[in-house]
């Protein structure tokens, strides 16, 4: 049976042709070449290890040129199964998926993960606490919310992703210029823009695989920075496992479990869960997206269970065997792990750091070259460097994470 992968990523950090072996049909993928570029990367100049590779420029600047390639290659090759593990491409493979009658997620399946407002109103109802939130007509409405709740504001895309767009208003000064950019004169109302009461606390992340209609991979995280700082935060940002002995872990897999199945969601997916730790020591969620995490986190859950979980869910996706369980139910942590990142910055890249060779150095990447000119982060995934490091111990890891990032701080001059 034959795989389409609709790949928004470079190439090499995901070899589908190898994960899906087992599918004689081979695996059809679509890319595109400013992200394999992003990575480090060549284009490749034939299909390599794919029964097909289509090579777009870019995935942003004609969409509904991505979508005649996906349907027309799907017809062409006869496929079986659709992968998209970007959340900007799960519509698209929905549809897919709806069109030929093949397995998985669902258009309407889709919707609670990628509608924030749709996905508050089902994990209200089973029990989950939300952050108040409210869908603005105009800046009359937004007033009203921060009248009631106060400020600070979150404003945001209602099915956005990777922080893009999110912006923290603290002042009735910032609120005013939000509202002149958000709302603009004459503007008809609008119904795409969420607004949140600030939820103050630690932000955790639960990520994992959902296979057979259970978790099969799951484990929590703390991000040690604010994680909508990316364009502003100069300094390394450390970000790693919560230890199995810490209290906030059984509770954060509870809670991501009572999610998913308010969701009912597709039986096999991926999904990275957000999760507030106020300081009253509630657990309010922010949002859960049924893909795999982004930064490199992804990274961070192959050095903790030794399987990788864009692999994972790929093969559960596509009806394969996961021999990474070995006939248990579910995977567990054979180690902690985080990532330190050092955001782009606007600037001339002088120097670079020198490559880390320590043996709990699980990966390690620089994506800019001295002498090159970068501009301002635009993603939160917007990455100068990055490194994921293991440890045997979350104090440990979290040692070795700090060591490397000042490293990092000292090494890297921008101009």
């Amino acid at each position: 049976m034959t795989v389409l992968v609709i790949n928004r990523f470079p190439l090499g950090p995901f070899p589908y042709d190898r994960w899906l072996a087992d599918h004689d049909g081979g695996v059809v993928m679509i890319a595109a070449r400013d992200r394999i570029a992003a990575g480090g990367e060549r284009p490749p100049a034939g299909p390599g290890g794919y029964r097909h590779l289509e090579l777009l420029d870019s995935f942003d600047t004609d969409e509904e040129l991505v979508r005649r390639v996906a349907f027309d290659l799907a017809a062409e090759h006869g496929v079986r199964h659709v992968i998209a593990h970007h959340e900007a491409d799960q519509y698209l493979a929905a549809e897919l998926r709806e069109k030929f009658g093949l397995p998985g997620q669902t258009p309407a399946q889709v919707r609670p993960f990628r509608d924030k407002v749709l996905m508050k109103e089902r994990v209200s109802r089973a029990g989950v606490e939300v952050a108040p939130h409210t869908v603005p007509a105009d800046a009359a409405a937004v007033r009203a919310f921060a009248a009631a709740h106060g400020l600070p504001l979150v404003f945001k895309a209602r099915d956005g992703f990777g922080s893009i767009g999110l912006v923290i208003v603290r002042t009735a000064q910032e609120l005013e210029r939000q509202l002149e950019r958000a709302f603009p004169p004459d503007a008809p109302p609008r119904d795409d823009l969420l607004l949140e009461a600030y939820v103050p606390g630690r932000m955790c992340h639960v990520d994992g695989v959902v296979a057979g209609g259970r978790p099969v991979m799951a484990w929590p995280s703390q991000y040690q920075y604010d994680l909508s700082s990316f364009q502003a935060d100069a300094g390394a940002r450390v970000d790693l496992t919560l230890s199995p002995d810490d209290p906030l872990t059984p509770r954060l897999l509870a809670l991501v479990e009572q999610v998913l199945a308010a969701l009912d969601g597709p039986p096999d997916h991926a999904f990275h869960a957000e999760v507030f730790h106020t300081p009253d020591d509630r657990l309010v969620l922010c949002e859960i997206a049924a893909r795999p995490a982004g930064a490199r986190i992804r990274d961070v859950l192959n050095a903790v269970f030794e399987v990788h979980p864009v692999e994972l869910a790929s093969r559960a996706q596509t009806g394969l065997p996961l021999p990474a369980l070995r006939g248990r139910e579910r995977l567990e942590p054979q180690r902690m792990a985080g990532q330190v990142l050092m955001m782009k910055r606007p600037g001339t890249v002088r120097s670079i750091p020198v490559t880390p060779e320590e043996p709990w150095v699980e990966f390690y990447g620089v994506f800019a070259e001295p002498g090159q000119v970068l501009g301002e982060a635009a993603i939160s995934s917007d990455f100068l460097a990055a490194a994921v490091l293991s440890g045997p111990t979350r104090q440990e890891c979290e040692k070795r994470l700090r060591e490397l990032g000042a490293r990092f701080e000292r090494e890297i001059v921008i101009d």
